[in-house]
């Protein structure tokens, strides 16, 4: 049987992963907002049009933030034509996404979807075809107290008190071609200063992310990144990283690369913390800036296209089927994320419900895919002080370097509950011995295991639960046996 052995020591702390790290990501693009979150239609549509079993299966997931309304739609939303009475708004072009915006759902709908969500929001504002100006204004309209104009509008559009959203992002993907309104590094980063200065007179206590580079292979990487920084280093307090993976259906040849995404994952936010740090030594600046991965997930676009050429916006889009074998991945890019607490604060799934989404619906069923397993077991389990973990196992290579059989990552909460995360990259069981040095005792509670035999196995609205979680108890932490491609929660009671 394979063999491995990970050592984790109490005196060697990578940093502290934040509970904001599982967050997660609301757009109005497809059916993720109208036929997702929202359908007044709906056997299950609550008082304000929002599906109540969608809401119990995302407070399942405990999703501290949400990102809102955009991706690419922001950059060319008027927040404006989502606010006051529905039946004045006006229906407009989506030309993000193709689709008809109906803006039933606007800054006021959202804020009560997060709260029944148990969240709080990332609110984005434009600056594709936006200014400084709307930006300000949307910050006043949501967390001033009254006496101005856009404060006392929120009151007459029936809500006395102020929401005092936090985390805003300074617009989004802004060097892409296919960006409304796409800008040179010195374009944006000229009015994501002005932006910020405005935005953080209006309110000082916001917290503001800067758009880096839409990704890691993009030809603006890292300059892009370099450039903007200079401009807004001191006004800002993130900035952002977007990242999808894909691997070709019915090209098992490449299954080995896909498993090996983690890697390319971790060099990414390897560079762009490079690229943060120089920038402040260039500055000679005190302030720290980090890392927002507002963007992450697995997307089989070569699967399952962008969508068609039809502008009604029931007409799915970027719905992906998520199988055993994007659990795998998609849990070691959650353990990638969280070895790297000491730079990446923030981060979000993309997107919440049909459009990339652990949540499914289909009628007036919700179905929770594949991927809905490790992130909820991350965001309840994975919020804490991070521990280095010393690995040895086999190897495989991949496009992106040689990838070990297992990703690891160990957390100690606040409660002295010790989870080392495990996902097994391996077609085969891996016998795992876990070591703990300088530490108090520890007692076994439980392993908790994500696995199938078959690695496309999916769950659908007929067999919602094909593939789930199981949990047994263990006695020693020698001996452990992974299942092939599997994902494992190990969790300790530290005897403090």
């Amino acid at each position: 049987m394979n063999k491995a052995k990970i050592v984790v020591n109490a005196s060697y702390v990578k940093g502290v992963a934040e509970k904001t790290v599982f967050s997660t990501f609301v757009e109005h693009m497809g059916r993720c907002v109208y036929g997702g979150i929202y359908d007044k239609k709906s056997a299950h549509a609550d008082e304000n049009g929002f599906r109540t079993d969608v809401l119990d299966a995302v407070r399942e997931l405990d999703c501290p933030l949400i990102r809102y309304p955009g991706g690419n739609f922001v950059s060319g939303y008027d927040w404006k034509d989502g606010v006051g009475p529905v039946e004045n708004r006006p229906t407009k072009l989506n030309l993000a996404w193709n689709q008809i915006e109906p803006n039933e759902v606007g800054v006021d709908e959202f804020m009560k979807f997060v709260e029944k969500a148990g969240a709080a929001p990332i609110m984005a504002v434009n600056l594709g075809t936006g200014t400084p100006q709307s930006a300000a204004e949307l910050v006043e309209y949501c967390n001033c107290e009254g006496g101005t104009y856009f404060a006392d509008e929120r009151k007459k559009n029936g809500t006395e008190k102020p929401y005092y959203i936090k985390y805003w992002c300074l617009g989004n993907e802004m060097d892409g071609g296919w960006q409304i309104g796409a800008k040179t590094p010195d374009e944006y980063g000229r009015i994501a200063t002005e932006a910020a200065k405005l935005m953080k007179w209006v309110d000082p206590s916001v917290k503001l992310t800067l758009c880096g580079s839409s990704g890691s292979t993009m030809p603006t990487f890292p300059e892009w990144d370099r450039k903007v920084l200079e401009h807004a280093y001191e006004h800002v307090d993130y900035i952002s990283l977007h990242k999808y993976y894909d691997y070709p259906e019915n090209n098992e040849s490449r299954v080995a690369d896909f498993l090996g995404s983690y890697l390319d994952f971790d060099g990414f936010i390897s560079d762009m913390a490079s690229v943060v740090k120089y920038v402040k030594c260039l500055k000679r600046s005190k302030h720290d800036v980090y890392l927002s991965f507002d963007e992450w997930n697995i997307w089989h676009t070569t699967r399952h296209g962008k969508g068609p050429e039809v502008r009604d916006v029931s007409v799915p889009r970027g719905e992906v089927e998520y199988d055993m074998i994007d659990a795998v991945v998609f849990s070691t890019l959650i353990e990638t994320l969280v070895n790297h607490a000491d730079t990446v604060k923030i981060a979000c799934f993309a997107q919440l419900v049909n459009v990339l989404g652990p949540l499914m619906t289909k009628g007036d069923k919700v179905l929770k895919q594949t991927i809905f397993y490790p992130f909820m077991l991350a965001s309840k389990r994975l919020v804490g002080k991070v521990y280095d973990v010393i690995t040895e196992c086999g190897n495989f290579d991949t496009v992106y370097g040689t990838a070990s059989d297992i990703c690891v990552c160990a957390v100690e909460s606040k409660e002295n509950e010790l989870t080392v995360a495990v996902t097994s990259l391996k077609d085969s069981p891996i016998e795992l011995d876990v070591q703990f040095e300088n530490f108090p005792p520890l007692n076994p509670i439980e392993m908790i295991t994500m696995a199938d035999s078959d690695i496309h196995a999916k769950n659908t609205f007929d067999d919602p639960e094909r593939v789930t979680l199981s949990t047994e108890k263990f006695t020693s932490e020698k001996g452990i046996i992974l299942k092939p491609y599997s994902v494992n929660y190990i969790t300790f009671k530290v005897q403090r």
